[in-house]
């Protein structure tokens, strides 16, 4: 039986297309139809906890406005880039990175990503469960095991059901969630914007440009890096002709338009406030409930519901692809719902059993961040080198799914990268959460020998780094840096090569 019709899946409701080419019929997208799940994904006043982390790196909030535009807006840009591959091969991020890893080889990065886009969603389905609980206990209606229990269960049910359903029914929904979340969202604003003093804004003094940098870097990787892995799942449905240009800029404002916006006043809330700006590393959501009168706080839970379950069906929807990329064989729902009965007992997990969450989750999500970020600067110099779509030829198709073909089993030099970006990467990030989670202090061990740093054990009143450079983090962009720079110089050869071969078969396929 042949895979439902786009107008058959919008009819029942189930998307059956998994990892494979989606058919040139199926391609009806244009690039603006990016902005309304991007955009909905990141229409969230959780976007207005960052500026709490931005600022405690000890930089005034001017500083913090400048990185806070960079940082969302390159972060974005570079998801944009990713997202041209999916129009030109039509298939999932994993599988398209296939031809910079080989087939087989890229189950390497293939496990990164499903561990970062699997934690992700988690996180924020933890966020709703307990925003629901801290606005219950406020209003009096009681935020104990109860709640948490319903809560837990409907966000989980919300989130599996949407990504079972699929692409249409999530895109569908995310235009709908993009106009009641972010109506909510400006309500929010308007209403907490009395909260802001301008003279303790323009009090907040500055910082040291190492400080300025590791902002930076922190909101590249808790915004567009954090996506990036999936920027393709979205746009694979786009048309043949739509254009490149036009994918970046439209995935690029849907991502980064709300997140500047929102980052950018809460830079404002929290150097207004000093409960805030120490309460949100703690309770995000429920710190920032604090600024409301009790009569908004019912729609503004339903906005962060809706906006932390938009978040997470986009997650949890390519973690099910990307599962199936590493070689399990169900149907695209079953994927779906098997990462779901994850997210669920990973909520539940937290939510009842563990006291103190947020920093070792934080840390685990962060040092995935760095083999993330050498991952797509590979993928990014491959997609710059190639001038042919990926399934240019008549075998194209099936070079992404045969070991055998011109991608191959393994590309060395794309693994022998990674790793080599992920070392020095790792050595020049900290654990910023060292305190709580202490197994993850191996991290910047290239900080001291390069002078750059010094670990302050326990014993000595830490554990913390000591210094201006630590904190900065670099070692994400030199990871990015490093997969960007060694894949254009050493995999050109081989890339040219494989296109060559693409271009005399098609020749030959083509009668005198």
């Amino acid at each position: 039986m042949s895979a439902p019709t786009a107008a058959e899946t919008r009819r029942l409701g189930v998307e059956t297309t998994g990892i494979e080419i989606i058919d040139e019929a199926e391609r009806t997208a244009a690039p603006r139809d990016l902005f309304w799940p991007w955009f909905a994904a990141n229409v969230s006043v959780f976007g207005i906890s960052y500026a709490a982390f931005v600022l405690q790196f000890g930089i005034s909030v001017w500083q913090g406005a400048v990185v806070t535009v960079l940082g969302i807006v390159v972060s974005f840009l570079l998801c944009g880039l990713v997202a041209v591959a999916g129009k030109r091969g039509s298939a999932p991020t994993m599988i398209l990175s296939r031809a910079s890893f080989g087939v087989v080889g890229q189950k390497v990065p293939g496990v990164i990503s499903w561990l970062v886009s699997i934690g992700w969603e988690t996180f924020l389905a933890i966020l709703a469960v307990l925003a629901t609980s801290t606005i219950f206990t406020r209003l009096g209606w009681g935020g104990g095991t109860g709640t948490k229990v319903v809560a837990a269960v409907l966000v989980a049910a919300l989130i599996v059901a949407a990504s079972v359903a699929g692409y249409h029914v999530i895109m569908r929904m995310q235009s709908v969630l993009t106009w009641l979340t972010g109506l909510v969202t400006v309500l929010f604003v308007v209403v907490a914007a009395g909260n802001i003093d301008w003279s303790a804004v323009q009090a907040v003094p500055g910082g040291p440009p190492q400080a300025v940098v590791g902002a930076f870097v922190m909101l590249m990787t808790g915004f567009g890096l954090g996506w990036i892995n999936i920027a393709a799942d979205w746009s694979r449905y786009q048309r043949r002709d739509a254009a490149g240009g036009a994918i970046v800029l439209w995935n690029t404002i849907g991502g980064a338009v709300a997140p500047v916006l929102l980052v950018l006043f809460g830079l404002l809330l929290a150097a207004s406030d000093e409960t805030v700006l120490q309460g949100i590393p703690n309770d995000p959501i429920g710190t920032l409930a604090t600024v409301l009168p009790t009569w908004f706080l019912v729609p503004f839970l339903v906005a962060v519901i809706l906006s932390l379950v938009s978040g997470a069906v986009l997650g949890i929807y390519s973690s099910g692809l990307t599962l199936l990329s590493l070689g399990v064989r169900v149907p695209r729902p079953a994927a779906a719902a098997v990462d779901g009965v994850i997210l669920t007992l990973g909520t539940i997990w937290v939510v009842f059993f563990t006291q103190n969450f947020l920093g070792p989750f934080q840390s685990f999500l962060i040092t995935l961040g760095v083999p993330l970020a050498a991952w797509a600067g590979i993928f990014i110099a491959d997609l710059a080198l190639r001038r042919r779509d990926y399934d240019a030829g008549p075998d194209g198709e099936r070079a992404l799914f045969d070991a055998s073909g011109r991608y191959g089993a393994w590309d060395w030099i794309s693994i022998a990268t990674m790793v080599l970006a992920s070392v020095v990467g790792w050595g020049l990030v900290v654990n910023g959460f060292a305190s709580d989670a202490s197994w993850n202090n191996w991290q910047g061990y290239l900080l001291e020998p390069l002078g750059l740093g010094t670990f302050v054990t326990a014993a000595d009143g830490g554990p913390y780094w000591d210094g201006a450079w630590p904190y900065s983090n670099i070692g994400v962009l030199l990871a990015f840096a490093i997969g960007f720079v060694v894949t254009g110089l050493a995999r050109r050869p081989k890339v040219r090569r494989q296109e060559r071969a693409a271009g005399e078969r098609t020749a030959e396929s083509v009668p005198a």
